[in-house]
């Protein structure tokens, strides 16, 4: 009875809430205003490419530039999410500040010519290389420093989605394949609230999604037995496909390395082998960041959740898109990419299963990005967050079903195993998955 009426307990916790608080809120006032100059640029470089579809000639040039930029100066921040993830396992020499200007200068030279690529990987980078600088000007200890860590990757998620909860569980959760590190709970959450509303204070606003309520008599869709067997379907075929994404990524990537040693050319042969690319398949749907297009002809996430918004096969050239850039050295992230090849994927298996097709766009978009990044509770918060609760029993099958079926594979080469997905056992202890493959 004593103990549990200590009055030191609940002071101490104060005390540990308060002071994470305080270290945190410049964390996500950084990321967050770093998120919204970097989304804002986006917009316009995307913009100038659509009015200028010359540029896309460039994209050569444009890939040699970044290459010979990283060769020249970017060191250690080429490791980049893997980089970061490593740091917050074993905090070692830290992340580089020059990281943050490296992965900006990079994605939009990206973009403006036309690559396949997405934000979340700059808007993370840049958000751990601002919070491990701003841990090196104070002196935090190690062990603190892996938190600012997170805290800056939970910032930079949060605020470039606009999702701040999707952001705080994100951190915890990529980190080690099942398994959730609760040490960061409050640091991550302050920064992705404060991230988030730093960057809508600057005036960025997000995409708004939508997926109508389905019912089926007086019961909604979640407890619709028929519809559920079709979304346990529709995850097994996410979570193969986000295998894929990865695997072909890392494959090519090694393969790049192989033949092409010298890396400012690497990105400059990948440019031609896009711009040969976009011929072959005779549309260019398949640049850029692929949320919004040019015009309503134009195959997009947003027009994935429409009838006739996406083509049997837009998720599979998409993925060829992405994997070529990503692996060759142009920089961007591979989140948005993935939601992309959800959303499309979701489309065409929608048409053959007879399902809504904005439900599954939607389950599409969420699903294969818990596979490929091994975060499927995350994913799930995201759903609720960009789409609403209504549909959030679907959301969870589809992402956890997603998440079994994507195997130990991830686009993060450095998040660790904890729990091995399979009855039939598997490494003992934490292992790197660039190892254990």
């Amino acid at each position: 009875m004593k103990r549990i009426l200590d009055w030191r307990d609940p002071l101490d916790a104060l005390r540990q809430l308060c002071l994470w608080t305080v270290w945190v809120v410049p964390v996500g006032l950084l990321a967050g205003s770093a998120s919204a100059l970097f989304l804002w640029l986006l917009d316009c470089v995307t913009e100038l490419r659509w009015e200028h579809g010359w540029l896309l000639f460039l994209l050569p040039v444009g890939g040699f530039a970044v290459g010979w930029l990283y060769h020249q100066v970017g060191k250690s921040a080429e490791g980049g999410n893997n980089l970061i993830l490593d740091q917050i396992h074993e905090p070692g020499g830290g992340v580089p500040t020059r990281m943050a200007p490296l992965v900006l200068i990079g994605t939009l030279l990206t973009h403006l010519f036309g690559g396949s690529a997405g934000r979340e990987g700059t808007a993370v980078q840049m958000g751990g290389s601002l919070a491990s600088a701003y841990g090196r000007w104070l002196g935090f200890k190690p062990e603190n420093q892996r938190l600012l860590l997170m805290a800056g990757v939970a910032a930079g998620f949060g605020s470039v989605f606009g999702t701040p909860l999707t952001g705080a569980i994100f951190a915890m959760e990529v980190l080690v394949i099942g398994r959730m590190n609760y040490q960061a709970l409050i640091p991550v959450l302050v920064a992705s609230i404060v991230g988030d509303a730093t960057c809508s204070f600057w005036g960025v606003h997000h995409t708004q999604y939508h997926i109508s309520v389905v019912e089926f008599g007086e019961k909604t869709a979640a407890w619709n037995g028929s519809l559920l067997l079709k979304v346990v379907l529709g995850g097994m075929v996410f979570g193969w496909v986000s295998r894929l994404f990865a695997g072909l990524t890392h494959g090519l990537q090694h393969e790049w390395k192989r033949w092409v040693p010298w890396t400012p050319l690497r990105p400059a042969i990948g440019g031609l082998l896009i711009i040969a690319l976009v011929y072959l398949v005779g549309t260019r749907d398949y640049l850029g960041i692929g949320v919004h297009g040019p015009n309503s002809s134009t195959v997009t996430i947003l027009s994935a959740f429409n009838p006739g918004g996406a083509t049997t096969w837009s998720w599979g050239w998409k993925l060829l898109f992405t994997a070529l850039t990503l692996s060759c050295g142009f920089k961007g992230g591979e989140v948005t990419p993935l939601f992309f090849i959800g959303a499309t994927l979701g489309n065409t298996l929608a048409v053959l299963l007879g399902a809504p097709i904005d439900l599954f766009a939607g389950l599409g978009f969420l699903a294969v990005f818990a596979g490929a990044t091994n975060t499927p509770l995350a994913c799930t918060v995201m759903g609720i967050e960009l789409f609403g609760a209504a549909h959030a029993v679907e959301f969870a099958v589809a992402c956890f079903v997603a998440y079994l079926f994507s195997g130990h594979s991830s686009i993060y080469s450095a998040q660790r195993i904890g729990i091995h997905k399979r009855s039939r056992g598997g490494p003992a202890g934490e292992v790197p998955l660039r190892e254990w493959r």
